[in-house]
């Protein structure tokens, strides 16, 4: 992935700001109301057999074994090859992102994988760690398993996806961004869907997960910032796919 230009979207008026310090990130990630919900509920039996069915399928992991499973949607009108670009353009500085609680790192010599450090953009924290190391605050370390930037050839949905292993901090398990077309029959009506999903196992011990204290604050803040995170991706994509469709009608006149 390549770093983008930051500094927001042209043309929303409305548009929340730039990742710029911990106090901005947290009201415009944690405790901002999403425009769109995003959080699928899979926490019934048959639901998450469903969705683990269906993950199985297209990735080949089995995320019966992580006892936290989380799983964000978005409807994006652009296309998907347009919308994929933009994930493997995103990275640290993004527009959609919150630096400042958790900053991705490319991780050198390592196509596409990445860390996440956590306060990582605050001066305490860099302070902190070129005193203590780099691996100070990290949140954990994603390397890819499997990068699927082109559809196969049995898709009819134009599937392509991410799937990154999560190791070296409090998720141990597995995290995909997967994109494909919209399916009419389900009530999809944006031309593309954009699916977030982790599944791991805290510090790598499942019993954690299960305890109601930890799952619940955990997924105040995920699920908070996640539907942020998604919804300002969401306005990037469609952004992009305008400025696209200018420049194309500009060539034809």
């Amino acid at each position: 992935m390549t770093e983008p230009e930051p500094g927001g979207l042209t043309g929303i008026a409305s548009s929340p700001a730039d990742s710029s310090s911990l106090v901005s990130d947290v009201a415009g990630f944690v405790f901002r109301r999403p425009e769109v919900s995003t959080h699928v509920a899979v926490e019934s039996d048959s639901w998450r057999e469903d969705y683990t069915l269906r993950i199985a399928q297209r990735t080949g992991v089995d995320v019966s074994v992580y006892s936290i499973l989380n799983i964000h949607r978005i409807g994006i009108d652009a296309p998907v090859e347009v919308v994929f670009e933009e994930v493997e353009r995103w990275n640290g500085g993004s527009y959609c992102w919150p630096d400042h609680i958790a900053r991705i790192e490319e991780i050198p010599d390592e196509q596409d994988g990445f860390r996440v450090i956590f306060l990582g953009q605050t001066r305490i924290s860099r302070w902190l760690r070129k005193r203590l190391g780099p691996r100070f605050g990290m949140l954990f370390r994603a390397t890819v398993a499997e990068a699927r930037r082109v559809p196969n050839v049995q898709d009819v949905d134009n599937a392509r996806f991410f799937l990154w292993n999560c190791s070296g901090g409090y998720p141990i398990g597995i995290f995909s961004i997967f994109v494909r077309s919209s399916i009419p029959e389900r009530g999809e009506t944006e031309s593309t869907q954009v699916f977030f999903a982790v599944g791991f196992n805290p510090f790598g011990r499942a019993f954690l997960g299960r305890i109601r204290p930890v799952r619940t604050a955990w997924q105040f803040v995920h699920d908070s910032v996640t539907s942020n995170v998604l919804n300002r991706f969401k306005q990037q994509c469609e952004d992009s796919f305008r400025d696209l469709q200018r420049g194309i009608e500009r060539e034809t006149d």
